[in-house]
Parts: structure tokens; sequence; C-alpha cells
């Protein structure tokens, strides 16, 4: 309440993605659509993974928290928007806005942790392959899951308390759909360069440092397959691999894109293009890569629908 006196802002206003009411009808039936998908998608990797004990494995044990993330991920700004396409105030309460800023970042951080779990887990199962099992048992993927939380919610409440104290006395208007960091440093009137150093040193060491554990994982990885005599064995160790390389490629590829700039240099209107990959198609894409890539969870689907027809 006292940042909110002092700046004189009580809420933010979304200047959105377009003005035009034909084609907010047309936004809001396409992200509806996406996001329909999204929860359909994640939802499903889910239950397939949890009924079928075939996939009890800590790869797929993975694979269901990360889909657990993408639908929380999604649900923090979705919602929000789709409201916002209908309404002509765009909308969003001071606390509001930062409750979503907190969230969305942790669940970001979240993710980019994972995946680097989640490439180490392959560099296990495909480097040491006798004593994986062992080393992936259950105790451990839960302090795995645990760190990747930590570092992704710990990381997001610095962001979200160094922004939440800068006065905004510019505008109120976020040129934006969601409240990020980058456009609401923006607003404020006061010196963000505490904020941009903090976000490179910080914000930039969980993706750094996730996106280059992964590169070593998968560095070891491919070492280990090239070893491999047989052109099929090399075929079938690099299978297991291929979804979440792609993941991987797609997903940090936008958010180095979107975060690891000075904020003077942020083109909002190019940057929110970017953004609905990273933040809306990402985890629309991300069932279907596993699925489509991924021959055992095929056969448990093909299973699945096969039992249905029966029934």
């Amino acid at each position: 309440m006292e940042n909110t006196n002092q700046t004189g802002v009580t809420e933010f206003v979304f200047l959105g993605l377009v003005d035009t009411p034909l084609l907010n009808a047309l936004l809001f039936m396409t992200f509806a659509f996406i996001y329909l998908m999204t929860l359909a998608g994640n939802t499903t990797i889910i239950l397939i993974i949890r009924l079928n004990s075939s996939l009890h494995s800590p790869m797929y044990f993975f694979l269901s928290f990360l889909a657990l993330v993408e639908i929380w991920y999604t649900t923090t700004i979705v919602p929000k928007m789709l409201a916002n396409f209908l309404q002509e105030s765009k909308t969003i309460s001071f606390a509001g806005c930062f409750a979503q800023l907190y969230f969305f970042t942790s669940l970001g951080g979240t993710e980019c942790v994972l995946l680097a779990m989640m490439a180490y887990d392959r560099y296990v199962a495909i480097c040491s392959p006798l004593h994986y099992s062992v080393i992936m048992n259950i105790w451990v993927c839960l302090r795995l899951l645990a760190i990747s939380g930590l570092i992704g919610f710990v990381n997001s409440l610095v962001h979200t308390i160094l922004t939440f104290r800068l006065p905004f006395c510019k505008s109120n208007k976020i040129n934006h759909f969601i409240c990020d960091v980058p456009p609401l440093l923006k607003l404020s009137c006061s010196d963000t360069s505490v904020n941009e150093i903090v976000l490179a040193i910080l914000g930039g060491s969980v993706i750094v440092g996730s996106f280059l554990l992964t590169l070593i994982s998968y560095g070891y990885i491919i070492a280990t397959i090239l070893k491999i005599r047989t052109a099929e064995g090399r075929r079938k160790a690099f299978s297991t691999c291929t979804s979440h390389l792609t993941v991987v490629i797609i997903f940090f590829g936008t958010v180095t894109y979107i975060y690891m700039h000075p904020t003077s240099k942020y083109n909002l209107d190019r940057d929110r293009v970017v953004f609905i990959i990273y933040s809306t198609v990402i985890p629309l894409i991300n069932p279907f890569i596993y699925s489509f890539r991924n021959r055992e969870v095929q056969g448990v689907f093909r299973k699945v629908l096969k039992n249905r027809v029966r029934f």
C-alpha cells in the first residue's frame, strides 16, 4: 500500500495486441482454442503417465511434472488475456499485476531448471545405464523437482520485490498483454539500473546456467552415442533425447531473446510476438512433441484409444 500511495497507481491498463473489436474477437477465439488445447494436451500426458505402470520411470515422472508446470504457467496469464479481449477497459489491479508477475516468472524459472534436470536424467540413462535405477531413485527425483521449484520461486521473488518498490509515475499503461518485468521497468520514473543488473545476473544465471547444464549433459550424451557400434543402437539411444532436445532449443531460444538484452533495447511491439510463442505456443506444442516423437507414449496412447473403442 505504501508503494501504491507513493506512485499514485492503483491499477494498470494493458494496451493489448490490437485495437479493433473484430480482431479482438478473432484473437479471443484463437487463444481460447490454444488454451483449451494446451490444457487437454498436458492433462492427457499426465493421465497417460499416471495410469500406465510401464511409464513409471524418472523420465516420465519429470515429463508429467513439466506438463503440470505448463498448465499452471499458461493459466496465470491466458484467462486474464482472454477477458481483456472482450473488455473495452483492459485493466488489472496493482496487487493483481504483481501477483501475475510473481507466479508467471516463478513457473518460467522452474521450467528452465526442470529442463536441465531432465537433460541430466537422460545423461544418466545413456551414459550410466547399469546404475540408472540406483542414481535416479524416487528421492533423488523429488529433490531435483524441489530444487527446480525453489530456484524458480526465489528468483521470481527477488525480481518481483525489486520491481514492486519502483515508483510508477510516468504512466499506468503497459504496452503488453501481461505484467512482466521489461514492460514494467519501462513505466518507472526512477533509475532501473539495479533491476536490470539483478535481472541480468540472477535471471541470467537461471537461464544461462540451466542451458549450459543442458548442453554439458548433451555433450556427454552425444559422445556416448557416437561410441555405440551399430547404427540401430545409435538411433535408439538418440531417439530417447530428440523430443527433449527440441523443446530445449525452442524454449531457451525464445526466453533468452526476451530477457537477456538491456531494457533500453527492448522493442515491446516486436518482443510481444516472441513472447506469445514463449508463453502460449510452447506449452501447446510440448505435449505433441513428446507424444508424436516418443514411441512408448504413442504405444500407450493407442492402447488407451483401442480400449475406449472396445468399451
